[in-house]
């Protein structure tokens, strides 16, 4: 009963509810990254560069015969996935450095020790002119 006992506590910590809200989140978020980059970012590049759709770029290797389908290596498809993990490798990274810079400033501002009241400077003061007398 130990065993139930400590696995409900581990499924249940702030921890892993938080990394399962992340994962499902990260996986919407690629589906997008994936959106961006093959339906508005890759077009206009393949423009560019003379029309080439890179999703259809590929070398046949052996060609299709006697209902046999053709053997191709799909290079254009890999250098999609390639652009499409550069993009949410940059975004990840952006958003990081957001948090830690947030976390950073937060910690500073908690650090940092809170100004003397009014009332504390003016007795300091008052005890430094009794000690000096």
């Amino acid at each position: 009963m130990g065993m139930l006992k400590e696995f409900k506590e581990f499924a249940v910590k702030g921890n892993m509810i938080d990394m399962a809200v992340g994962i499902i989140i990260g996986a919407a978020f690629g589906k997008v990254v994936s959106s961006l980059v093959k339906d508005v970012l890759m077009p206009p590049l393949g423009l560019l560069i003379g029309g080439v759709d890179f999703t259809d770029l590929a070398i046949t290797l052996k060609a299709a015969a006697d209902g046999a389908e053709a053997v191709t290596l799909n290079y254009g498809a890999f250098i999609q996935t390639i652009v499409d993990f550069l993009i949410v490798a940059f975004a990840i990274f952006v958003a990081i450095k957001v948090i830690n810079t947030l976390k950073r400033k937060e910690e500073e501002a908690a650090a940092a020790p809170p100004k003397p009241s009014n009332e504390e400077l003016l007795l300091s003061e008052i005890r430094d002119l009794l000690k000096t007398k």
